[in-house]
């Protein structure tokens, strides 16, 4: 079976976005918290929002919140590349018959 260069380049895609998704959202929340933080009643929420999402990164990166936003990007990346190989296949399984 020949891997076709649109499976590719929909697999690549699938996997890109996959990874994107979660950092950007992790930066979104952070950047929430870091705002919500320079308001002057709600500085201990923001901080503590944030020293708690850092504290939750930090467990998949062996201590290092960096690399447990890397380690959450790439296990949501080759998540979406493993379903978008399942709808390839049924999607040929489909068309053959």
């Amino acid at each position: 079976m020949l891997i076709s260069a649109p499976f590719l380049r929909s697999l690549l895609l699938a996997y890109t976005l996959s990874f994107t998704a979660p950092l950007v959202l992790i930066g979104l929340v952070l950047a929430s918290f870091t705002l919500v933080g320079q308001l002057p009643l709600s500085e201990a929420i923001g901080q503590g929002g944030a020293a708690g999402l850092l504290q939750f990164l930090a467990v998949f990166g062996s201590g290092s919140a960096v690399q447990g936003a890397l380690v959450i990007g790439l296990a949501s990346g080759s998540a979406g590349a493993l379903f978008d190989t399942y709808a390839f296949y049924r999607h040929q399984s489909f068309r053959n018959g």
